[in-house]
């Protein structure tokens, strides 16, 4: 194999991966597997989202619980990725549309992009960055953040 398809191989790989990892990060969230965050943040990790600020995988365990443990449930919908990767560092854009409901009559919709840095490390790609910037919110919503 040449290293042109080695690159291309590694570079498509890559890809899936970090892809994946959006998908995970949904499925985290929504599921509520905390258990799971090293396989998806660094230790390190640093995010910012109109709920607040989190350093480190307890602070952002615990700002992700705070923010949506309170819904019966959760659904988010990752798109329109754009993965952008640089040797061991990659950044991830994402548009998030997210359903929350807040009992049994009443669901909110929130909008906005994740923005995410990735880097890769032993175990394989990992966010250690995490900007979440809102769009839109239904008024439900407004009230309940």
């Amino acid at each position: 194999m040449t290293s042109t398809s080695e690159t291309l191989l590694r570079t498509l790989a890559d890809r899936a991966e970090l892809a994946d990892l959006v998908a995970r990060h949904s499925l985290w969230i929504d599921e509520r597997r905390y258990d799971e965050t090293g396989r998806l943040f660094t230790e390190d990790v640093v995010v910012t989202s109109p709920r607040g600020h989190a350093h480190g995988i307890d602070a952002l365990v615990e700002l992700v619980r705070k923010g949506h443990d309170t819904y019966t449930g959760t659904l988010h919908n990752k798109s329109n990725l754009v993965v952008d990767i640089d040797g061991d560092t990659a950044t991830v854009r994402a548009h998030d549309i997210a359903v929350f409901t807040l009992d049994d009559k009443t669901e909110a919709i929130a909008a906005g992009s994740h923005h995410y840095r990735a880097r890769r490390t032993e175990d394989g790609w990992r966010f250690d960055r995490l900007d979440v910037k809102p769009l839109a919110l239904t008024e439900a919503l407004g009230r309940a953040v």
